[in-house]
């Protein structure tokens, strides 16, 4: 059976929809080519290029450190990438706040995907608890978004401190939100972390992609007739 063929979510039966934000909310892709030209233009003007590989190395060990599901990752990623750039450990943290955090703020709204306010809508309306669960910091990005869910929890979170595909932030999501695993729907747009840290929490999960993804339940659009229970009442 094709990923595109299994049963639809039974929406009756859930009551937390919890959502990824990176490359499931907005065009990450897209993001991503935009502060690579603004990237380029700070390079020339300050005449330097040192942030850029403190970025290429963060991200790159990030990933490592998601893989290995390591505990308290932050710091070890912080060590690490000073280490290996030769710079202190403030100047890694204030470069990805500067360029991961906040300089990318300002185009979000331009890159989110269609139909998202209307599901947003849809899920309130039917007495759905919208929840997020980001590897970042999310609560701000949520409000470039002009979206509003009603519990954020994060990677970096005390309590959680584990990026995905670990499950404790999705389980700390369901234990704020009162509820189970069978009640729960973590929607995602990468298989190996989202997908996984849903399936280790017990959780339905949907995964937006515009191919199929043998084992997984895909979508490419928030406007796909799985969502139309969802979707406001006219």
């Amino acid at each position: 059976m094709s990923a595109r063929t299994l049963p639809a979510p039974d929406w009756g039966s859930i009551r937390l929809v919890a959502f990824d934000v990176d490359g499931t909310l907005y065009d990450q892709r897209g993001l991503r080519l935009c502060m690579l030209r603004e990237m380029v233009i700070a390079a020339m003007q300050q005449r330097r290029v040192d942030f850029i590989k403190i970025l290429r190395i963060y991200r790159h060990l990030r990933e490592e450190l998601g893989e290995r599901m390591e505990e308290d990752f932050e710091r070890q990623l912080v060590a690490q990438v000073a280490a290996r750039v030769g710079c202190t450990e403030e100047r890694v943290r204030t470069t990805a706040l500067e360029w991961l955090e906040q300089r990318p703020l300002r185009h979000l709204a331009r890159y989110r995907f269609p139909h998202l306010q209307e599901l947003f809508q849809g899920l309130r309306r039917r007495g759905k608890t919208i929840g997020v669960l980001s590897d970042y910091p999310a609560r701000d990005k949520l409000a470039s978004l002009g979206l509003a869910a009603d519990l954020i929890v994060s990677a970096g979170d005390e309590g959680v401190r584990v990026l995905k595909p670990h499950p404790r932030g999705l389980q700390a999501l369901m234990a704020r939100a009162g509820a189970t695993p069978e009640q729960t729907i973590l929607i995602g747009d990468r298989p190996e972390r989202d997908g996984e840290a849903a399936r280790a929490a017990n959780a339905h999960c949907l995964i937006l992609s515009r191919k199929t993804r043998a084992g997984w339940h895909t979508f490419s659009r928030y406007d796909d007739p799985l969502f139309a229970a969802m979707t406001p009442v006219a």
